[in-house]
């Protein structure tokens, strides 16, 4: 009779503070408080090596070792910008790759974060969504693309801190809302006091425009919002994001007004410049009209050309032109600087694939971050 393959053990990179205890308590026979050194091991020191937890017991050590286990995702490639974004690709355990891109700026160490690999949304702008949807990433795996950029931001900075990045944005591969409970598992991490503890100032969650979603997003966690909108038109949004076929701009923009704010919050509207589709005078009176009772600051984005998908950037004047419209208007504009675009590191470039002019170092084989 041919034996059974050992049960893969638990990853407790993925297990908020409650589950972590339940665990240590109900099955592994310890005190909570033991749940709570293991979780700032994990989450505040970063620790991947249960021998290093020096102040856990050596029966208890070993009991974590027997069945649990801290899985690091291992470092593909790193691709530097002449802006100075980095772009990480990661191997997960079975073998996915998943890209996490840091922006370093003199205020702000901001890390765009992937929640899925690949994407099932098939926005007709975005290389992710060429790719499909290959499988949602874990709590673990969200939770780790953040512990592995401290730790070489720390390394390659020379800085004492176990946690020198200070804003995550969910932005990176994937639509965080179609993986909405291994997010909320992620979040509730990330945000704890005994863990990495993130500001909700500092943590901006985005959407395509899920909208059932959007409301368990609010109810549920407490991040700021961000919408992909792209269109002032329904007839425009059906055929740049076909989520739009499904809940109309109306729809999207009722879940909006019933966001839950904190006082003086408000909802970013991203807005991707494709010239001549979505960029002229009317489209930006119609978008005016659509945002006249939301709470909101639009994020103009200059395109960020991609092979083969047949859509181009919109110029510094027509750009600046569709912002100054939106002013008349009363609505905060602002056009963001694209990052990373050299080493296909931008807004809508995830695609696991190298850009032209990248820096790119190879890590050894076997390497974890």
């Amino acid at each position: 009779m041919p034996s059974l393959a050992p049960a893969p053990r638990l990853d407790l990179l993925g297990l908020p503070l409650e589950q972590l205890t339940r665990l240590v308590v109900d099955e592994i026979g310890e005190r909570p408080f033991h749940a709570r050194q293991l979780y700032r091991w994990i989450h505040q020191r970063g620790v991947t090596d249960f021998d290093q937890m020096t102040d856990l017991s050596k029966s208890l050590r070993a009991k974590l070792r027997e069945r649990c286990a801290l899985e690091p995702l291992a470092k593909d490639l790193e691709q530097r910008s002449v802006d100075g974004t980095i772009k990480y690709r990661w191997r997960t355990r079975d073998g996915r790759l998943l890209e996490s891109v840091y922006m370093p700026a003199p205020d702000r160490k901001t890390l765009c974060v992937s929640t899925q690999v690949g994407c099932a949304m098939a926005c007709k702008f975005c290389m992710t969504g060429t790719l499909g949807l290959l499988r949602n990433l874990t709590a673990a795996e969200i939770v780790a693309q953040v512990h592995a950029v401290n730790r070489e931001v720390a390394h390659n900075e020379g800085l004492a801190l176990t946690r020198p990045l200070t804003n995550l944005v969910f932005m990176g591969m994937g639509e965080p809302l179609h993986n909405f409970e291994n997010l909320k598992d992620a979040l509730q991490i990330l945000q704890s006091e005994d863990g990495p503890n993130f500001s909700h100032r500092h943590i901006t969650v985005s959407t395509v425009g899920l909208v059932p979603m959007i409301a368990r997003l609010g109810a549920e966690t407490d991040v700021k919002l961000a919408i992909s909108l792209n269109a002032s038109t329904d007839a425009q949004r059906d055929e740049l994001m076909p989520v739009n076929r499904k809940w109309k701009i109306a729809d999207l923009m009722e879940a909006c007004r019933t966001f839950p704010l904190r006082q003086g919050r408000r909802i970013t509207f991203e807005y991707v410049l494709l010239r001549g589709v979505n960029d002229t005078d009317e489209d930006a009176g119609r978008l005016v009209e659509l945002l006249r009772d939301v709470p909101a600051k639009v994020n103009l984005i200059p395109y960020n050309e991609n092979p083969g998908l047949g859509f181009f950037t919109t110029g510094e004047e027509r750009a600046e032109r569709f912002r100054e419209i939106l002013a008349r208007g009363h609505v905060a504009a602002f056009i963001r600087e694209n990052r990373g675009r050299d080493i296909a590191a931008a807004c809508g470039q995830l695609a696991n694939r190298q850009g032209p002019g990248a820096a790119a170092q190879e890590s050894p084989s076997g390497a974890t971050a």
